[in-house]
């Protein structure tokens, strides 16, 4: 028993709890690894036994103190001659364990008594495909096709899987109700629950002879070609609805939907930022000291802009309404562009001398830099 966890521990609870507590904590610990929750989880169904081992014992007020007073050698099952402790025949509060499966499934160990009818109609599953999109067909809006692998309703026997002239009969195994109740004995007991019975796969019905186009399912595949029309505005990981045009419905429910969603692909020119544009423009220290008429740019084509003369590096300017249109909308984002201002290489002597002359002759109001480091710190306090 060395290997064994503190029972506290393994409910999360403190010693000297209120019997309120430990019931509380006993139910999280169970739904969270109760194994209907985690199918096929060794780890999970390991600790659901722990939980309820755990749980059986600090329930019970005469264990609970034994197990206070001597650990787990007061609680085996050999004390007291033989008097059960932490085996597994039950489950402890099995009024809380049944409130549980009533969390669970609507119901108690039989499973819900709300299930839904088997022959009620049931909407189809979706049908979820990726689109690819360039920086510019996502801003403008493009038609795309794409190929679909759809169910739809058989037209031969008009979804009831029966072929023409047969009919269906109630299912003998589960008398229509399309579910069976089985028990199984677990290391927990008996447990009882309810399954889709698989002589009728859950309709409640059977077919006496099979539609000999869809085999009695009902419904048959299909690949096509489906015209999607990409709205303009529409973003990177957005998802597009198409209603109606998923996976058909069973037993005359309505059809899934086609869920397309887009992948857009960078621009080596722009970036986007919701519906602005940003992007950046290389001028030469010569256009930036006089100005100039500049060409930008833009998702519409280039436009003019007089950049002022004195622009520095990093100045950002707007261009209203030359961004990404709204989606659904009529209005539109903006772009902002950055100047960059690009420093000549390669100089030779004479260009550089050129440039310290040119250097030596500004200013200092039309260059701050040529202040002394005394004078710049005290414009810095002085604003």
């Amino acid at each position: 028993m060395a290997d064994k966890r503190d029972y506290y521990e393994v409910l999360g609870v403190q010693k000297g709890c209120s019997e309120d507590e430990l019931k509380k904590a006993y139910r999280k610990m169970a739904k969270k690894y109760h194994p209907d929750l985690n199918p096929g989880d060794k780890e999970a169904e390991e600790k659901f036994k722990e939980v309820n081992e755990a749980y059986e014992i600090l329930s019970d007020s005469q264990k609970r103190q034994r197990y206070d007073q001597f650990g787990f050698a007061g609680v085996d099952p050999s004390y007291g001659g033989g008097e059960g402790g932490a085996g597994f025949g039950g489950f402890g509060d099995m009024g809380d364990l049944g409130s549980i499966f009533e969390d669970f499934f609507g119901g108690g160990f039989g499973g819900s008594s709300r299930r839904g009818n088997a022959n009620a109609p049931r909407r189809g599953s979706d049908i979820h495909v990726q689109v690819s999109l360039t920086f510019m067909e996502a801003c403008k809006g493009v038609t795309k096709k794409i190929s679909v692998t759809r169910t739809e309703q058989c037209k031969e026997c008009n979804g009831t899987g029966a072929e023409g002239g047969t009919s269906m009969k109630t299912c003998p195994t589960c008398g229509g109700s399309g579910t069976v109740r089985v028990q199984q004995r677990t290391p927990f007991g008996m447990m009882a629950s309810q399954r889709p019975c698989d002589a009728c796969g859950g309709r409640g019905k059977v077919i006496l002879k099979s539609c000999p186009k869809c085999g009695g399912r009902g419904t048959t595949s299909s690949t096509a070609t489906i015209e999607v029309d990409i709205p303009a505005g529409i973003d990177d990981g957005q998802t597009l609805s198409l209603r109606g045009r998923g996976n058909a419905g069973i037993n005359g429910g309505p059809s899934g939907d086609l869920l397309v969603t887009v992948s857009v692909a960078s621009d080596p020119t722009f970036r986007r930022e919701g519906y602005d544009i940003r992007c950046e423009i290389p001028v030469s220290f010569y256009q930036a000291v006089n100005g100039d008429e500049l060409t930008v740019p833009t998702i519409d084509g280039t436009v003019a802009y007089t950049m002022p003369e004195g622009t520095q590096p990093g100045t950002v300017f707007r261009l209203r309404g030359k961004g990404v249109q709204r989606l659904n909308s009529r209005g539109r984002g903006d772009q902002y562009v950055t100047v960059v201002v690009e420093v000549p290489k390669g100089l030779t002597r004479e260009q550089k001398a050129k440039l310290r002359e040119f250097e030596d002759s500004l200013t200092e109001r039309q260059s701050p830099r040529k202040k002394s480091f005394g004078d710049r710190l005290k414009d810095m306090f002085n604003k």
